[in-house]
């Protein structure tokens, strides 16, 4: 199993730890992954300003993956939603297609839409598959309540994007699961993280993401998982923000799935670029003996450690 690996622009210098815990987990599974230097910007930030010039700077990168005759992995939701939209509008629309052919064939390249886009989730979900991710957890969760964001450009619009259920998802709660871990119900799971408001209404951004932060830790959450840069930053954003201006209000710390993961299967905390200390908490079993007095100890909070 090979992919070419699409990381983005902010992941390599806002987000690191999530390139570098996704190959880590990626070697010990087996996956293999193929980088290209010639990838670059997918075309998201000006994809409402200049149709045309966000199809022709994906639809390059497209070509690259094709060229290296893979299908491309993304990590990046907003990267994954773009690179998808742009296929899909060459799909759809073959004018379109032999015009951005007409151009890329200036640099030797042209996109037949041959090969698929898969966000990270997808692969590991569908490609490796649940069963197969269970077996590499040798040091699952026992305890541990992640709160499990899908974000928002994987989802919508869903015939575009094709990556599940928009209304009722389940691929990022299965992947959590995988882990030990038990991705818990909450009604704002699907909500927006705010990050798109952040310097346009910033008032609404961040009580878009409070929001979520008092509806997870409602919920049992005692942690966000996100499987995008752009709402891991805006998470982690907000909580700084909250924390200066001495906000009680319930906030969260957010995790990069391969970093849970990772844990799961044992890896260390420096391969997977870990900085935040997790924690689950851990009920001691009931005594046998004497039966008399056998009752639950008082549960603390220790380092997450490997499941004996």
């Amino acid at each position: 199993m090979k992919f070419a690996l699409f990381i983005g622009c902010n992941i390599p210098v806002r987000v690191p730890q999530y390139e570098l815990s996704a190959r880590t987990v990626l070697a010990r599974l087996g996956i293999e992954i193929e980088d290209n230097p010639e990838f670059k910007c997918c075309g998201n930030p000006i994809r409402n300003i200049d149709q045309n010039t966000f199809l022709l700077m994906a639809a390059r990168n497209l070509a690259l993956a094709e060229k290296q005759g893979l299908d491309l992995m993304v990590l990046c939701m907003c990267c994954f939603g773009s690179l998808k939209k742009a296929a899909h509008v060459m799909r759809q629309l073959p004018s379109i297609r032999e015009e951005m052919n007409g151009l890329l064939a200036k640099e030797g390249l042209h996109y037949s839409g041959k090969f698929a886009v898969k966000h990270l989730l997808s692969v590991l979900h569908h490609d490796l598959g649940i069963d197969a991710l269970k077996e590499k957890c040798t040091k699952p969760f026992k305890t541990l309540k992640m709160a499990t964001h899908y974000g928002c450009h994987a989802l919508r619009p869903s015939d575009v994007t094709e990556f599940d259920n928009p209304v009722a998802p389940s691929i990022f709660d299965d992947l959590v699961t995988a882990t030990g871990a038990k991705s818990v119900e909450w009604p704002l799971k699907l909500e927006c993280c705010g990050a798109p408001l952040l310097g346009v209404n910033d008032d609404l951004s961040v009580e878009l993401t409070r929001k979520k932060f008092a509806d997870g830790r409602r919920a049992g959450g005692e942690y966000l998982c996100v499987a995008c840069p752009y709402c891991h930053m805006q998470f982690d954003k907000v909580r700084q923000i909250m924390v200066s201006g001495q906000d009680t209000a319930p906030r969260m710390d957010s995790i990069v799935y391969p970093q849970l993961l990772g844990l799961a299967m044992g890896l260390e905390r420096d391969a997977l670029g870990m900085t935040l200390d997790i924690k689950e908490e851990v009920v001691a079993e009931p005594p046998a003996k004497p039966k008399k007095t056998a009752g639950r100890t008082k549960a603390s909070a220790t380092d997450v450690q490997p499941q004996e």
